[in-house]
């Protein structure tokens, strides 16, 4: 993407009056009533250290930068030496880091009865977005079963290469679980399911994606991709081991 078009797709989020995930024009935005993931830490981040000293945030994004490509390099050294077994190792674990963030943002939750669950699935997608991945968002209420949402700008999509994307889908598949699991319990029983449609690393302006209601008697479309990709790393790794 060129830089000229990167400057034009920020201009979507200068609204410099609120946090770029505080607002949503849906009325209902209003009473989802989420809760900030890591909420001890983010306190101490806010009121010792950013409020009482010289602290330079940004230096955050490269931290994070080096946790995101060291576990990328876990995966791929586990995946060469130890195969399927070791990969599924990795994956789960990050699988229940991804459960375990999408069950701190629903604690204590209820979902009121007029949110429709469309709505409170899109309203949980922004908060994945735009706070556990800090990333910007444009997101749409298509209908009754369908969202989707354009990330505009990630934190890694200037290091990241196109495969290495498949990391990100551990941590939320494991928040997709903790989603439904919540929307079970407050008697939204139907079957959600998530398909992207473009990535940033491989060469597209956004990543695109999108939210649809799913068939219950069918196996949900991200895990089948999921394991598609790990059939295809599982390969990578053999040929890489046998130069």
């Amino acid at each position: 993407m060129s830089r000229e078009k990167e400057i034009d797709m920020m201009s979507k989020h200068d609204d410099m009056e609120v946090k770029h995930w505080e607002k949503r024009p849906e009325p209902n935005w209003e009473k989802f009533g989420f809760k900030q993931p890591y909420q001890k830490g983010l306190n101490r981040l806010k009121e010792d250290v950013l409020a009482k000293t010289n602290y330079d945030p940004t230096v955050l994004w490269q931290w994070g930068t080096m946790q995101a490509m060291a576990v990328i390099e876990i995966l791929k050294a586990i995946e060469g030496k130890f195969g399927r077994e070791g990969q599924q190792i990795v994956c789960d674990s990050l699988k229940r880091v991804g459960y375990n963030i999408g069950s701190q943002i629903t604690e204590g939750m209820t979902i009121p009865e007029d949110i429709s669950t469309v709505e409170w699935i899109s309203f949980f997608a922004t908060i994945i977005n735009r706070i556990a991945y800090a990333s910007l968002e444009t997101p749409e209420i298509e209908g009754e079963e369908r969202a989707n949402f354009h990330i505009d700008w990630c934190p890694h999509q200037d290091h990241y290469k196109a495969m290495d994307c498949r990391v990100q889908r551990y941590f939320v598949q494991g928040m997709i679980d903790a989603a439904m699991n919540f929307a079970k319990s407050q008697g939204r029983d139907d079957v959600w399911d998530v398909a992207f449609r473009t990535t940033i690393p491989s060469g597209s302006k956004t990543c695109y994606f999108e939210v649809y209601k799913g068939n219950p008697e069918e196996t949900r479309k991200w895990a089948e991709y999921t394991r598609l990709i790990e059939d295809k790393a599982l390969e990578i790794a053999k040929k890489n081991n046998s130069c």
